[in-house]
């Protein structure tokens, strides 16, 4: 799993509530059983339309937010069904953290197991977040897991708390196994000993 201390890149606003993983990808195409590939179908109906056709006013469309790393999404993010395979799309794109007021709870466990950094902020800090990127014109900010903190392009800093075993997980890049193995010797000892 790649590493996540800091991040500087574009923010994309999705003022959406309730976005759920059917939303984030569509069961059509949770078929795949790797992980690449699934960015092309991220957000598949508000991308585009029913020809296939890139909808302009989508923000991930647009031409300064292509390339965003980082989401500024609204309450309830992830809802719905337990699919991986949404957070798979998710970074898949690009995406390496989603900022929002909350998530589903699976869908958090999820983010968590492959790298996806989610930093809850109260309503009015996204909105105001989300006002401020547009205001600057889509400038990079930067998400510093290390420091907690958000740096935006006016230099304004919002510190965010995180839980500290997800903190550590995070930043040095540890999946399940790897946590596993981490205890190698203590599991070599306790087979030998029965």
């Amino acid at each position: 799993m790649q590493k996540f201390i800091r991040v500087k890149a574009v923010a994309a606003p999705l003022p959406l509530t309730n976005v759920d993983t059917d939303m984030i990808i569509p069961a059509e195409y949770m078929k795949a059983l790797t992980r690449s590939g699934l960015g092309r179908h991220l957000f598949r109906a508000l991308r585009y339309d029913t020809d296939g056709r890139e909808r302009a006013d989508f923000i991930l469309n647009r031409p300064a937010c292509r390339d965003a790393r980082i989401l500024v999404a609204d309450r309830n993010f992830g809802c719905g069904s337990s699919r991986e395979h949404a957070v798979w799309a998710l970074t898949d794109f690009g995406v390496r953290c989603v900022i929002a007021p909350s998530f589903g709870d699976i869908f958090a466990g999820n983010a968590r197991k492959n790298g996806l950094l989610l930093i809850r902020l109260p309503d009015e800090d996204c909105a105001r977040l989300r006002s401020e990127i547009e205001a600057a014109q889509y400038a990079p900010i930067e998400v510093d897991l290390e420091a907690q903190r958000i740096r935006l392009a006016s230099g304004e800093t919002i510190a965010f708390d995180f839980d500290p075993g997800d903190r550590r997980i995070l930043m040095e890049g540890l999946d399940d196994i790897d946590r596993t193995l981490r205890h190698a010797d203590a599991i070599a000892r306790f087979e030998a000993a029965i």
